[in-house]
Order: C-alpha cells, then sequence, then structure tokens
C-alpha cells in the first residue's frame, strides 16, 4: 500500500471511530419538536417546552432553561443511559442518543471509493469582501438554515472551470457542502461535504475525503443543503458513498 492510500485508511479509519461514538449521531432513536405548552415525551423525565427566545426542561422545581444560537451546535443533558440533545432549527427541538440504538449497534463502517491521488485537485481560495450570510434548504420539508460563506473556491476538473461557496468550518478551515453526478447513484442524494484550509490563497480538495453528512445515516438529523449553485456537473467518484444504512 502506497503511502498515499496508507494515510488515506488512517483517516478512513478514524472517521469510522468517530462515528461509533456511543453518543454519537448513530447513536439518535428520536426527534421531537417542542411546544409552547409543557408536556412529556415518552421515556424521558420531566415535562418540555419552549417559547420565542429558549427552551425549558423541568423535573422539580424551577426549570431548567436553554438559550441557543440558531442552526448553532446544541447542548445535552443526562438521562440515566441517555443523553438528551437540545438544538434550535427554526423551533427548538430535542433528540435522544442511545448507545443501545440499533444503527449504531449494526455498524459496519462506510463504503467508499479506493482512494486516487488523480481526486486531489488545487483549487484558488477567492474571499469575499465580508462574509455572505447565506440561506440553504434542509433533508427536513419547510426548514432552512443560514451560514456564513466567507468565500468560494475555484477548480479545474478536465480542462473546464468549477465554484463552490464555502461556509465557514473547524479551526480556520472551509465547509464545502456538494452534490454531482453520482448523488443518488452511488452517493447519497442530498449532500457530501469536503473539509479544505486555504493558505496563501491556494486550496487543497481531497475529494477523497468526502464524507457523508448525518443525515446519510439517521432519519433523526436536519443537515442542510447544498448552497445554489455548488451541484457538480461530473461524477466524483472518490469519497464516500451511500451508507450502507441507506442501501
Amino acid at each position: 500500500m502506497s503511502g498515499f492510500a496508507e494515510d488515506w485508511q488512517t483517516w478512513k479509519t478514524d472517521r469510522e471511530k468517530s462515528l461509533a461514538d456511543p453518543y454519537g449521531w448513530l447513536a439518535l432513536v428520536s426527534l421531537d419538536w417542542l411546544d409552547t405548552t409543557p408536556r412529556a415525551y415518552d421515556g424521558l423525565p420531566g415535562v418540555w417546552w419552549q417559547d420565542d427566545d429558549a427552551a425549558y426542561w423541568r423535573t422539580d422545581g424551577e426549570p431548567q432553561r436553554f438559550e441557543l444560537v440558531q442552526s448553532g451546535p446544541g447542548t445535552r443533558v443526562e438521562a440515566g443511559d441517555l443523553e438528551i440533545e437540545v438544538a434550535r432549527r427554526g423551533g427548538y427541538l430535542i433528540r435522544v442518543h442511545d448507545p443501545k440504538a440499533l444503527v449504531l449497534q449494526n455498524f459496519r463502517g462506510v463504503p467508499s471509493y479506493e482512494p486516487q491521488e488523480q481526486w486531489v485537485l488545487e483549487g484558488v481560495y477567492e474571499p469575499f469582501d465580508a462574509p455572505i450570510p447565506t440561506t440553504v434548504g434542509a433533508v427536513v420539508e419547510g426548514l432552512s438554515h443560514v451560514y456564513e460563506a466567507p468565500g468560494r473556491v475555484r477548480f479545474t476538473h478536465d480542462g473546464a472551470e468549477h465554484t463552490l461557496t464555502a461556509f465557514n468550518g473547524r479551526n480556520g478551515g472551509l465547509n464545502i457542502l456538494f452534490t454531482d453526478a453520482t448523488s443518488g447513484v452511488t452517493t447519497y442524494a442530498a449532500n457530501r461535504s469536503l473539509t479544505a484550509t486555504p493558505r496563501d490563497g491556494k486550496v487543497v480538495l481531497d475529494f477523497n475525503r468526502a464524507t457523508n453528512l448525518p443525515c446519510a445515516f439517521t432519519d433523526f438529523a436536519t443537515c442542510p443543503l447544498p448552497p445554489a449553485g455548488n451541484h457538480l456537473p461530473f461524477g466524483v467518484v472518490a469519497g464516500e458513498k451511500t451508507p450502507y444504512e441507506r442501501g
């Protein structure tokens, strides 16, 4: 195995270990949208509700208040062996992570294309004068997300130029959501994600490390769709394929 393939295999192994987290995305067993009237949910302690500003949970005494950023990270509370995630996606929702979830117990890795160096492409990063708030749809009908787009990535494939809008990623990097000609055929139909880090105006796009979003594995995710224009007219036969869970 070449050094390139070994590096990719190490990345893939780490990726699958992350997915197998006992309280990760594969452990989701439910999603409920909160009402403005306090109510109980099956198997969960106390009552839950929301108003325009926050979500609330009361077991005894004063309620616990959760004020969260729209489309941002959620927060969690423990309930025995479960973790209850509170998040804001339009309104507030609660999701239950259960380490005994069948999807998690049956997880056997992510099918992927074999790594090929030809799918490591160099592009140019073009930052906008100021980040542009960009509204995108979601895999949940009627829901939308708003993210900051700091710029776009321009690259060439088979002699043709292509442009992808990028969102802010972790640690100063970029998160690029896209579809391509394999979407809905060999790869998950709604989206895949690619991370990249700009350096001196350049960016390396390693499509071998294109990953599925959580919605590819579970019905209890609210993943964003790619922004307008982020469809590639050719097949990216690299990266993760449609999960076994959707086969």
